[in-house]
């Protein structure tokens, strides 16, 4: 049975990455490991190390995006958080058997990863990323 390994991210949307850098690197001394422009999600990550996990800053690249409505309605803020597991295909139809609602029913392929998100709804309100790396 798929299991949930660990908290992969937590992803927080921003509109100017640079001024998000004042507090996470500047003030609290975090280092950035590296920025990922991912166009399948029009969107610009920093990736920042803390112990096993990460916080991923998240900048739109396109007004069109959820990322991007999320920031003109909120102002920004923790977007998602994203559980790593150790089989996605198998979590998700375990997911749709107990009648979760999901925004991608099957797995997104990116470069030495598959994510899918499951629906705020099902969620009480928190945007859940399942995330496997391949």
């Amino acid at each position: 049975m798929a299991k949930i390994k660990k908290i992969n991210h937590v992803a927080i949307a921003v509109s100017d990455i640079e001024n998000a850098l004042v507090f996470w690197r500047d003030a609290l001394g975090l280092s950035v490991d590296h920025v990922e422009n991912v166009p399948s999600q029009k969107s610009e990550v920093v990736f920042i190390p803390v112990g096993d996990s990460e916080i991923e800053l998240v900048h739109p690249t396109s007004p069109d995006t959820g990322v991007a409505k999320f920031i003109e309605d909120k102002g920004g803020g923790m977007h998602h958080l994203c559980l790593e597991v150790d089989d996605i295909e198998e979590m998700l139809t375990i997911l749709k058997s107990r009648g979760v609602r999901l925004i991608n029913e099957t797995a997104l392929e990116l470069p030495g990863r598959k994510m899918a998100f499951v629906h705020p709804k099902s969620t009480n309100g928190v945007l859940v990323e399942l995330y496997q790396i391949i």
